[in-house]
């Protein structure tokens, strides 16, 4: 079955485009399901497909592969140190290799300038009324 196909199924099936959320759990995990619930009532449904659990390095990678290409986008929640985390940059490759759009957020009022996860699509910043708006830019991006 082809990646689009399975994009059309999964969206058939909820209404809703899939964004799967990535996010350094050490550090992120508050601010990560503070995006997902402010998605609620929008077009974007943000599952709960943390990883973070004690499993084969193989095991993990594949369920991530998963997880991204049944989404059809990917959040990427942007702290301080973010652009350090293994699994936030392994679930990024996975992304670009799935051709799935990515867009970065950053996930504090008090962080200015941060740094950048490489690969993962153009930064915003996060507001209390802007998360769908950013999401939709950079659904829009990848059809465009």
């Amino acid at each position: 079955m082809s990646s689009s196909h399975m994009d059309s199924l999964i969206r058939a099936a909820s209404g809703r485009a899939r964004v799967f959320v990535s996010f350094d759990f050490d550090q992120d995990a508050g601010v990560a399901r503070l995006m997902a619930g402010q998605l609620t009532g929008s077009r974007f449904a943000a599952d709960d497909w943390s990883l973070k659990e004690a499993a084969p390095q193989r095991s993990w990678t594949e369920k991530a592969a998963r997880h991204i290409k049944q989404s059809h986008l990917v959040l990427v929640v942007v702290g301080s140190s973010t652009c350090r985390a293994a699994g936030v940059a392994k679930e990024v490759a996975i992304a670009r290799e799935a051709d799935k759009p990515i867009c970065q957020v950053i996930g504090y009022r008090d962080l200015v300038s941060p740094t950048r996860v490489a690969n993962a699509g153009r930064l915003y910043r996060w507001t209390p009324s802007n998360l769908a708006g950013v999401l939709d830019d950079a659904y829009s991006r990848r059809a465009a």
